[in-house]
């Protein structure tokens, strides 16, 4: 039975037609597929064909033979050529929709078929598609040889070409692509050579034409092109391969088409029939890296992972046979081996150990080993030591130990430079070949653990738990050291076990790394920070008496770089002692928070005396100043100061230097304090007045100013006579003292007077009277008159009023 078939012809000049006109067409084939196929059948000559050429020369212009998809779901196989005085002529067979070619020949295959037409019949002959032979493959108008030959000749663009084939076949949307060739029979090779390595579904249904002069018009997923009607290949509307043009440069990323490219540069496209047997998804690298690898076809890295992938995820697809071929490939000698391919090496090796003997492991173990003590990937694990069983095995072994013991040793000894993942890894290896580290696992140690700390981030590594839980005395010698340095940097400890879960729950003690680890829980419950320390102090399991350090561990890890306030140091020392302080090296930061503390900080002075107590041998002149300060404000406080009070603030002031600022403003505040006190010693006020200190006399000014004076200057006349008489006495004492108490006598005194009642400021004269003499309070008077005098501006608007 023949399939449908159409005829299709450039109108004949005369004949009143544009274009081209059916002359001949099977009566199945309905109107609208007649229509559609129209234009898809037309040709246009190259640029510049004359109208009337001989017959070699009509026979070297470009043939256009398509195989294109229509809307209703049939295909159009076809074949067009150039007839003389500018015409051409279409020979077209139409497959109905779900109708095969027969034999399931692939389309590409009907190029150079005998029974393609170049004139009208005068009767229909049979289709040119059910007279071929049933071979199979794609090329029967192309020899093996001559399909070998092209593929070698576009050896540059053959790996793109097919990458973008694979794109159009698995994406409707994907742009099409352009084969730039000078002859159109090359651009059925190109076809011939694709069809021959996708898979059949797709290789049935892919679209073509071996030639266009506008390839933008065309549904074809291949279109072919001359030179001169080449789009840009800028042009994101197509995938533009210039056979005719300079070599590509850059590689292809697709495992895919680089295999199917050196199979074909290989002249095997028989191993493409041979991978299709194989399991896996359409377009799948791994079978057909597989099978090539099996042939001895050398491919590259990225091949290579893929090939070993497939093989571990399908580890009983291939015979022994085939499994050593595979092995002995990603075995051999190699300069371009990636991290992906030794990952997938890996992969390979553990989906075969246990079912394949040591003469196949072990080669792909001894590889992975090498490539992890030379190689750049520092997350490559070694492989299990499985991998070495048996005489095989061990003999292997014992070379690698030869080949690079004293390598890696050295590497150990010397430091790693990169870091705890390239360590690990070291260390791994070197227990796997059965190295003897001992003696460097110290210092190998050392630099791991203030590594962990400088980059907690780094102990993420995969590698890092299984190393513990594989080699217990470096778990152990980790662990102490760690432990060991946290008094130091419990910050660093803390944020390194927040992001490594490290086993310490075993038989150590590790009392600091278990107060790290309780911290940041502690913290987020929203205790106090007092609360904190006591509860990561119970988490040590031992007492600051019995092991002072972890009091230091317990401070750095709940102040940090903050100051303990003046309370909360008076607890700590309060509750562990001066001695537990002095061994964990905490008794400073109990200073500092003496130091810093605010002038309204009522504990500084009491913690200051506590540590000049507690610590007479550690503490330094200036903080021994600075803290005699604050103990001098206590002593003025308490009214316990020894005589020459104004003398004894100075010399501290001096002695303590510029650092004993709020200690300073403690003592120079508690001095002017007491001096503002009613019943303060007449000489120790006389020596402040005529100190002629203008630090001194400042604080005193502000310290009179404060709401505590003022609220007893309004309660209390007495007091307000007290500060009279001082603040009105002394006017030969100098500059500073007559700028403070004239200031205070109009800024803090007057205002308090004037609210007064009669009654209260009858009872303020008195008590001036009682504190004085007569003479005092007629000054006191004076001072308290309002002023009659308007004064000059007051005359001269006075003077203007009356004149006018």
């Amino acid at each position: 039975m023949s399939l449908p078939q159409l005829h299709y012809t450039s109108a004949a000049a005369g004949d009143g037609e544009t274009g081209g006109r059916f002359t001949a067409a099977t009566s199945s084939i309905p109107g609208p597929v007649r229509a559609e196929a129209a234009p898809l059948l037309a040709y246009e000559a190259p640029a510049g064909t004359p109208e009337r050429l001989s017959d070699d020369r009509l026979r070297a212009l470009p043939v256009a033979f398509g195989h294109v998809a229509l809307s209703d779901g049939s295909h159009l196989l076809s074949r067009t050529v150039a007839t003389g005085a500018g015409g051409f002529h279409a020979h077209a067979v139409h497959l109905p929709p779900g109708v095969p070619i027969p034999g399931r020949i692939l389309p590409v295959a009907a190029w150079g078929a005998a029974g393609w037409l170049s004139a009208t019949p005068d009767r229909m002959p049979p289709d040119p598609l059910t007279s071929m032979p049933a071979a199979p493959g794609p090329s029967r108008a192309f020899s093996r040889e001559s399909l070998g030959d092209f593929a070698v000749s576009r050896s540059p663009w053959l790996a793109a070409v097919l990458s973008d084939l694979r794109r159009v076949c698995e994406d409707p949307s994907a742009p099409p692509v352009v084969l730039v060739e000078r002859q159109s029979a090359d651009v059925a090779r190109w076809v011939a050579l694709a069809c021959a390595v996708l898979p059949p579904e797709h290789a049935e249904r892919l679209t073509f034409t071996t030639y266009t002069r506008h390839p933008g018009r065309t549904p074809h997923q291949v279109v072919g092109v001359l030179p001169e009607d080449a789009p840009d290949a800028r042009d994101p509307r197509f995938r533009v391969h210039a056979a005719t043009g300079p070599r590509p440069s850059g590689a292809v990323d697709d495992a895919w088409a680089g295999t199917a490219a050196r199979i074909w540069r290989s002249r095997s496209p028989q191993l493409f029939r041979e991978a299709a047997d194989l399991p896996g998804e359409p377009f799948a690298a791994g079978p057909l890296a597989v099978t090539a690898l099996g042939a001895g076809i050398a491919l590259g890295s990225a091949e290579r992972a893929a090939a070993a992938d497939w093989a571990a995820e399908r580890p009983y697809a291939l015979d022994e046979k085939g499994t050593g071929q595979l092995a002995d490939a990603l075995t051999a000698p190699s300069d371009d081996r990636t991290s992906a391919e030794c990952a997938a090496a890996l992969r390979l090796l553990t989906a075969l150990d246990g079912r394949c003997p040591a003469s196949v492991t072990a080669p792909l173990a001894a590889l992975l080993v090498t490539e992890a003590v030379r190689g750049g990937d520092v997350a490559l694990e070694p492989p299990a030591r499985s991998a070495f069983d048996g005489p095989a095995g061990e003999r292997a072994l014992t070379a690698l130990v030869e080949e690079l013991g004293d390598e890696l040793l050295a590497e150990l000894a010397a430091g790693v430079s990169r870091g705890v993942a390239r360590t690990v890894q070291l260390l791994r290896i070197a227990r796997l070949l059965g190295v003897d580290r001992e003696e460097l696992l110290p210092g190998v140690v050392g630099r791991l653990a203030r590594a962990l700390l400088d980059d907690p981030g780094a102990g993420t590594c995969r590698a890092l738990p299984d190393l513990l839980d594989e080699q217990f005395d470096v778990r152990t010698a980790l662990l102490g050291e760690l432990d060991r340095i946290a008094p130091d940097h419990p910050a660093g400890t803390e944020r390194l076990l927040t992001r490594v879960a490290l086993p310490f729950t075993g038989t150590q003690a590790l009392p600091h790394l278990r107060m790290c680890a309780e911290a940041p829980g502690a913290k987020a419950r929203g205790a106090d920070r007092m609360e904190v320390l006591h509860t990561v102090l119970r988490a040590a399991g031992m007492s600051p008496f019995a092991e002072p350090l972890v009091l230091r561990t317990a401070v750095g890890l709940v102040w940090g770089e903050d100051t303990p306030t003046a309370g909360e140091a008076r607890s700590l020392l309060g509750e562990t002692t001066s001695d537990a302080h002095r061994a964990a090296g905490t008794w400073s930061r109990l200073a500092d928070a003496a130091l810093a503390a605010p002038f309204d900080d009522e504990d500084a002075p009491e913690l200051a005396h506590d540590l000049l107590r507690g610590f007479p041998q550690e503490l330094d002149g200036r903080t021994r100043a600075c803290l005699l300060l604050l103990d001098f404000a206590r002593d003025m406080r308490a009214g316990t100061g020894e005589p020459g009070w104004t003398d004894r603030a100075r010399a501290l002031r001096g002695r303590a230097g510029p650092a004993a600022s709020p200690a300073l403003e403690h003592a120079l505040g508690a001095l002017a304090e007491r001096l503002l006190a009613p019943g303060r010693p007449g000489e120790e006020l006389y020596a402040f007045v005529h100190s002629g200190d203008e630090g001194l006399i400042a604080a005193y000014g502000g310290a009179a100013r404060r709401d505590a004076v003022v609220s007893l200057l309004r309660a209390d006349p007495v007091y307000v006579a007290d500060c009279f008489t001082v603040w009105n006495a002394h006017p030969h004492a100098g500059d500073d003292w007559t700028r403070t108490r004239t200031a205070l006598l109009e800024e803090v005194l007057r205002p308090v007077v004037r609210a007064l009642s009669p009654e209260a400021l009858a009872a303020v004269e008195r008590a001036v009277e009682h504190e004085g003499s007569s003479r005092t309070l007629d000054a006191f008077r004076a001072w308290n008159r309002p002023s009659r005098s308007i004064g000059r501006l007051g005359r001269r608007i006075v003077g203007r009023v009356r004149r006018g």
